[in-house]
Formats: structure tokens, C-alpha cells, sequence
């Protein structure tokens, strides 16, 4: 069975528009888009817009993406029903890659279900400042007082102080 012939940037954009949202693709357009390939089974692994590493391919066909990757994605009105916003004393810890807690969720988007990739944005909402994987969905964010509401994967803080590039 032959593959499809299919443009590696027009797959990622059905990708991020299936996961996030009918729409949230477009902010990739007229951007450069950069992609790497698995040695081994020469599928793509991960890509890149610009400079910035954006998110890798799982193996289960979801995408999982960076900070620079989700801030560059906010700029759809689509993609903010993927996003948790938290109160501002619970910011520098988030940001250093600590667990959300519920009772630090002030609001959160109506796609955000167990298990889906999301971003932490901070109490302004319009700041990335982490990367993670929600543990329950968005109705029981708000309506819990305790528990683990998002396990995050990347913070801004952390991600800064391993590269080492001072973003």
C-alpha cells in the first residue's frame, strides 16, 4: 500500500486543526516551517518554526507541543479553548514546571479534556508560561477546590535555565 502523497506542512496543519481546533493552523501561514525525520522509519518527529522547536509527533498521532509552540498557536481565537488560565500568586510556580492545581484555575477553554495537551496561560491571558497535559476536564477544573487539575510538561522558567539561552 502506497502512502498518500501528501505535503509534510499540509499534514501538520490537519494535525494541529484536529487536535485544537478547526481554524488554528493558519497562524503557521506564510511562516518557515522546518521539519526533522526519524533516521529510522523516516517519519517526521518534530518540527520547527523558525529557530523555535514548536512540538514533536507521538507515536499515538497527537502533537505535542512547546511553549513556543502554544504562544505562537494563541494567536488563533480557536486555539484559547485549549488553554487554563491561573491566578497570578500560582504564575512563578507554574512557570517553573509545577503541577496546576484546581484551586488555582481561574477560567479554562471548553476543548480541554483528560488527557489533551494544553497551555497554561497567566492571569492577563495572553502569556504562555507553560505546557502540559490536562488530568481532568475543564467543567471539574472549575467546580474542584483540590488535586492535580494539570501535570505540566515544559515551563518557561525551566526551559530557559536548561538551554541556556536566556529567551
Amino acid at each position: 500500500m502506497k502512502p498518500l502523497p501528501l505535503d509534510y506542512t499540509d499534514k501538520l496543519s490537519m494535525h494541529l486543526d484536529a487536535i485544537f481546533g478547526s481554524g488554528v493552523s493558519k497562524v503557521l501561514d506564510g511562516r518557515p516551517v522546518s521539519f526533522e525525520f526519524s533516521r529510522k522509519t523516516g517519519r517526521v518527529k518534530s518540527f520547527k518554526v523558525g529557530e523555535n522547536l514548536a512540538g514533536t509527533f507521538r507515536t499515538d498521532g497527537g502533537v505535542a507541543i512547546t511553549v513556543s509552540g502554544a504562544a505562537l498557536l494563541i494567536g488563533s481565537a480557536d486555539f484559547l479553548k485549549n488553554c487554563v488560565n491561573v491566578l497570578e500568586d500560582a504564575v512563578p510556580f507554574v512557570s517553573e514546571g509545577r503541577s496546576v492545581f484546581c484551586k488555582h484555575v481561574t477560567s479554562c477553554g471548553s476543548n480541554v479534556r483528560v488527557g489533551s495537551d494544553v497551555a497554561i496561560l497567566d492571569s492577563s491571558g495572553k502569556g504562555v508560561i507553560a505546557v502540559g497535559v490536562s488530568l481532568l476536564d475543564g467543567r471539574c477544573m472549575k467546580a474542584y477546590q483540590r488535586g492535580v487539575a494539570v501535570r505540566i510538561r515544559e515551563g518557561i522558567k525551566g526551559r530557559t535555565e536548561q538551554s541556556g539561552t536566556g529567551i
